[in-house]
């Protein structure tokens, strides 16, 4: 039994990282979050009531939870757009005033 401490055989050197398998890890993720969505889209396929504004009507439950999802995003992402778009400019102004 070898003593405490008394250092351990050196690892085997890791494989960089690169954009491949970043992608790779990338599409792994997506499906198996396709997979989940499947799963819980064919468990609630039951009908509900939908009163939105002046609109209304009756859908499964799972296609309610995943326009919803989606409008989140889009507001999301839209609101993302925004603030980065506004400190693009921030920064070409600051960059437009140091060199002048």
């Amino acid at each position: 039994m070898p003593a405490v401490d008394e250092p351990s055989k050196p690892l085997a050197p890791r494989a960089p990282r690169t954009r491949i398998s970043a992608a790779w890890f990338g599409l792994c993720a997506a499906v198996v979050g396709l997979v989940v969505l499947i799963i819980f889209m064919l468990q609630n396929t039951s009908s509900v009531k939908v009163h939105f504004l002046w609109m209304e009507g009756s859908l499964p439950l799972a296609l309610a939870l995943f326009i919803a999802g989606v409008a989140t995003t889009i507001v999301a992402t839209t609101i993302g757009a925004a603030r980065m778009t506004q400190l693009r400019r921030v920064v070409r102004r600051r960059r437009t005033e140091v060199s002048s």
